[in-house]
């Protein structure tokens, strides 16, 4: 403090010898300006190339965890696929993440996407539930990187606000939003409509970033 009130001082004299001799005093040089940026754990939208994209909505959880795939180009969805990665209460924690992984695998080389959006992390207040979810993402953002997919990913609420308006959907009415987007004949599965509706929020996002160039 004793160094800032000398420094304060000497500055104080002078801004008063200035002001009597009435020339004006040179301000110190400031230091140039660090541009912010935002720290994602992803990639930002936007990873392929611009025209048709197909994007493949990751929806994660360890017994359940939802995979749709869509086609975007402009204003236009077109739904691919969907389907959940099914497993049972039987499996220990290592054995489900093996399927998850290996489903996974598969999924992509039969769909062959170009980018991936995923929900992002959401605070839970079951620090067991927490844990357990990091490690079914841990392994699907693990599978998608060694493929060498662009990822991103989205909060919860953003997604139901960019497909049904409000943040506070139900899982029903992000069912019936899905199934009446892309034309289905039945309400999807719960978990694949989360993956659609993360794939469509994706294909929204893109499309704006574009405008924006």
């Amino acid at each position: 403090m004793k160094g800032f009130d000398a420094r304060f001082l000497e500055r104080y004299r002078e801004r008063r010898a200035a002001d009597a001799a009435r020339t004006p005093v040179a301000e110190p040089p400031r230091a140039p300006r660090t541009p912010v940026r935002a720290a994602l754990p992803f990639a930002p939208a936007g990873g392929a190339a611009a025209g048709r994209v197909r994007i493949l909505g990751v929806d994660t959880s360890l017994r359940s965890t939802g995979l749709a795939v869509i086609e975007a180009e402009g204003a236009r969805m077109d739904f691919v696929d969907c389907r959940p990665i099914r497993n049972p209460a039987r499996l220990t924690l290592p054995e489900c993440l093996v399927n998850i992984a290996e489903t996974l695998e598969r999924y992509i080389d039969e769909f062959k996407p170009d980018e991936v959006a995923m929900e992002g992390i959401f605070f839970c207040k079951n620090a067991r539930t927490s844990l357990v979810l990091g490690h079914a993402r841990g392994v699907v953002v693990a599978t998608c990187a060694r493929r060498g997919l662009p990822m991103a990913e989205y909060p919860p609420a953003r997604v139901k606000q960019a497909v049904t308006g409000t943040g506070r959907a139900t899982k029903d009415q992000m069912q019936r939003m899905m199934q009446r987007v892309f034309g289905l004949p039945e309400l999807p599965q719960e978990d694949s409509a989360d993956a659609l509706a993360i794939a469509l929020a994706h294909a929204h996002s893109r499309r704006l970033a574009a405008l924006r160039r």
